[in-house]
């Protein structure tokens, strides 16, 4: 027998002893997961410390190193994300509707767990947490396969989530990691139908496309992120340097990042030179079209390519547009499907944008950055969803849900 394969039936297992659970014991196990993380702190950051070293060896690119380090503010911020799940409503057992029959037939449609989430996911061992968190919180077993980049994290983080469980009502079995990171693994957790209720990839496109072509089980799509920010021409000049520094240069690794503006033929005329400046002067490098370039010779040349690059690094790609249909034509040719912006004044054509663009989150004279589960209210997140079905956006508790109707009658046959 396997490790995916074993591990599968010790997390189908877990997930009907977790159906049973109560709000009381799944948050008191969360809380012990939040204690447990702080009291291995060193052994986790030990391990990290083995996966930052070799992946400096293996050259990985500063942006993955970064997505890989637990610095103490980043293992803090994991586990008061477990706290402020602790604190959320527990959507399993909600009543949805409410059908009373004349017969007498009482139809109830409630919430209930999913049952077992794969989740395979790259680089950022933070994901092992949230995903085990928001999957316990919502009463499912879960099966974690991280990238070889952060092999030693994730095996310390989960033993620590482990001891925690150990020490609660819940069964230990329904965390389970997948040590091995070979290519021949993944391919079996994406046909673990048998014990998978549904495959979540987090992760750069190649791992996405990937699994999205080739699981049996189902999928739930969380894409890449070619955000956009639509300059429009009367958008305000401070406004839209402060959107598009945060955007791009508050944290460039993430899927949230902005990668590519589009910006208005005449806002460009009055503002180009300076924006184009004040981006190059914040160490951004730009790859514009031919207007864009004559602004600044600084700017690069951008190719078809570019339009379509999630870079997740200081750099941006940078069009002219005649309107703001052309700024959704294109974004709806180009994007991910993620989170899309507007900076303008003008109300009706931020509603038009946010109306046209199809994306999961659509901002008006605000930052993409904000496209989180933390941010959104929701505690940590399982994933941004791109996909239309079952979820979208930024996935919180009542993503990891299903329905079930629980009929109740009194001897009633149907005629």
């Amino acid at each position: 027998m396997t490790e995916v394969i074993e591990k599968g039936k010790l997390a189908k297992k877990a997930s009907y002893e977790m159906n049973q659970k109560t709000t009381l014991e799944k948050n008191n196990a969360l809380k012990c997961i939040a204690k447990q993380l702080l009291i291995d702190k060193e052994i986790i950051q030990k391990e990290n410390l083995k996966d930052i070293i070799s992946g400096e060896a293996k050259g990985l690119s500063p942006s993955v190193l970064d997505r890989i380090l637990l610095t103490d503010e980043r293992l803090n911020g994991i586990v008061e994300a477990i706290e402020l799940v602790v604190n959320l409503s527990d959507p399993v057992g909600e009543v949805l509707e409410n059908i009373t029959k004349e017969n007498g037939l009482l139809i109830q449609k409630r919430r209930v767990p999913l049952g077992v989430i794969g989740m395979i996911y790259e680089a950022r061992p933070n994901v092992t947490v949230d995903a085990a968190t928001l999957a316990l919180k919502t009463g499912n077993a879960v099966i974690l396969r991280g990238s070889s980049s952060a092999k030693f994290s994730n095996i310390a983080l989960v033993d620590s989530i482990q001891r925690a469980l150990s020490k609660s009502t819940l069964p230990v079995n329904a965390v389970q990691l997948i040590e091995n990171t070979s290519h021949e693994a993944a391919e079996e957790l994406f046909h673990l139908k048998e014990y998978l209720d549904v495959l979540i990839p987090r992760g750069g496109k190649n791992l996405i496309d990937t699994v999205v072509s080739k699981a049996t089980v189902p999928v739930i799509e969380t894409g890449a992120g070619n955000c956009h920010i639509f300059i429009d021409e009367t958008a305000n000049l401070q406004m839209t340097k402060d959107i598009v520094l945060n955007a791009k240069t508050q944290r460039p690794s993430v899927c949230n990042a902005a990668e590519s503006l589009l910006i208005h033929e005449n806002w460009f005329v009055e503002n180009g030179e300076e924006l184009v400046e004040t981006l190059l002067k914040a160490g951004i490098t730009i790859f514009g079209d031919d207007t864009v370039q004559e602004a600044n010779s600084n700017v690069k040349k951008a190719t078809e390519e570019d339009w379509a690059t999630e870079y997740l690094a200081l750099t941006l790609s940078a069009k002219i547009v005649k309107n703001i249909d052309e700024a959704i034509e294109h974004i709806n040719q180009y994007g991910t499907k993620h989170s899309e912006a507007i900076i303008t004044e003008n109300l009706e054509n931020a509603r038009g944008f946010q109306t046209g663009v199809d994306a999961a989150a659509v901002y008006h004279n605000a930052s993409t950055r904000f496209t989180d589960g933390f941010e959104f209210g929701y505690g940590a997140e399982i994933g941004i969803s791109t996909q239309k079905l079952h979820a979208r956006g930024p996935m919180g508790l009542p993503a990891l849900t299903s329905s079930k109707y629980y009929i109740s009658g009194n001897g009633q046959i149907r005629e």
